[in-house]
């Protein structure tokens, strides 16, 4: 496993790959990724669709409705974090558009999100919520974005 996360991009089609590169370079995509890992990780993120979407949700946790970050961690022996991260873009998009947000800066937070729950982090009362909404806004700071909340 190497030191640094390693991420993986994948994309649903190559649609959606063109759709994401209007929005972030890949590069940027994989260095908002790292910020988040201090521990060595390896890191697959999938852009989506509203069909996969609503299909992962289903059959992972049951909610019959497209969702828009899904994040699935692997337990592994030892320190290292490996996980998969899917992120449905339709809904990525109508989500900034509803709060009034740049698409750039929602698609980051919600990356990040991702990010965390990939380690552990949840929430599902309000300690651990205002303890992860901390580090959101920490780490979306620290790539020169507005806190979200």
């Amino acid at each position: 496993m190497p030191k640094l996360p390693s991420i993986e991009l994948q994309y649903a089609s190559s649609a959606l790959q063109t759709q994401m590169m209007s929005i972030a370079s890949e590069t940027e995509l994989s260095q908002w990724s790292r910020k988040c890992f201090t521990k060595p990780a390896r890191i697959t993120i999938r852009f989506i669709n509203k069909a996969e979407a609503h299909d992962l949700n289903l059959f992972f946790r049951g909610f019959d409705k497209p969702t828009n970050v899904l994040t699935f961690p692997y337990h592994n022996k030892g320190e290292a974090i490996d996980a998969d991260i899917v992120l449905c873009m339709p809904i990525v998009r109508q989500e900034a558009k509803e709060q009034g947000k740049l698409l750039k800066a929602h698609l980051a937070h919600l990356l990040i999100h991702g990010c965390l729950h990939a380690q552990g982090h949840d929430h599902m009362n309000a300690a651990q919520t205002k303890k992860m909404e901390a580090l959101e806004v920490k780490l979306l700071a620290s790539i020169g974005f507005a806190n979200p909340y």
